[in-house]
């Protein structure tokens, strides 16, 4: 059998390249010692232990090359060493050094301390206190200035602007009646007869907008859908409210 070096699978003798894998198979011969079958280019048989380079020098008629003689050199006398020298002795800082007399180099006369009140204490005296904060002006208002989101609505057909209450949470839109005066009129705009009087509320919730149908003849559309009586569609920038039916009276809510 002649084991594939890359996937170790067995092939049948004779073959040349592996039947799992595909890779070329080295080629086989028999031990002169021992007729076992090695590879073609193995050194010594796996069984014997024969030296198969040697068997093939011999009868290819190879003469073995002499033994190799490892140079022999010789290690030369070392010379004398030489004696240690004793090193220098460093000189002193430049700071420290006196001038040598006569040498016409005069050092700068100490600056004299600067002189000291009676009772007072250097080392312990502290830092002059810093200025007192100035006082906050009673006048000026520190309350904190949130910003409210106001919202509005925008009349398509005519390009008009309606800003909604921000102090009401409810917001009535319809015309002029009897029971619940509307905080948004649209009897003002073009084909307003098809908006009930009472049509449909906004609701605003933790500064979140709500719109629903409260009954009207004519219905309330949110982006072309019908808005069923008693649901309420949570309003986002941009949603397109018709009051009525046609899409003739429409609005579209916007945030700021």
């Amino acid at each position: 059998m002649i084991v594939c070096p890359n996937c170790n699978h067995q092939n049948p003798d004779g073959a040349v390249q592996c039947e799992a894998c595909y890779t070329p198979l080295p080629m086989m011969m028999n031990c002169p010692n021992c007729s076992s079958t090695v590879q073609a280019d193995a050194s010594f048989c796996g069984q014997c232990g024969f030296n198969l380079r040697t068997a093939a020098g011999k009868e290819a008629g190879a003469v073995e090359p002499p033994p190799t003689v490892a140079p022999s050199f010789e290690i030369p006398d070392l010379l004398p060493a030489e004696p240690l020298v004793e090193p220098e002795p460093l000189m002193a800082s430049v700071s420290h050094a006196e001038p040598e007399a006569g040498s016409g180099v005069h050092s700068p006369d100490p600056v004299p301390p600067a002189p000291v009140s009676e009772g007072q204490n250097v080392a312990h005296s502290a830092p002059p206190p810093p200025p007192p904060l100035p006082l906050p002006d009673p006048s000026a208002d520190f309350k904190t200035q949130l910003q409210i989101q106001s919202a509005r609505l925008l009349h398509v057909q005519t390009n008009a602007t309606i800003e909604l209450p921000q102090n009401l949470s409810v917001i009535h839109l319809g015309k002029p009646n009897d029971r619940i005066p509307p905080d948004v009129d649209v009897s003002g705009f073009p084909n307003s007869e098809i908006v009930s009087r009472i049509h449909a509320d906004i609701r605003v919730e933790g500064g979140i907008y709500y719109i629903e149908d409260v009954g009207s003849s004519n219905g309330t559309y949110i982006n072309n859908a019908p808005l069923p009586i008693g649901n309420r569609h949570r309003l986002r920038s941009g949603d397109r409210i018709a009051l009525g039916k046609g899409d003739r009276v429409t609005f579209l809510f916007q945030l700021a």
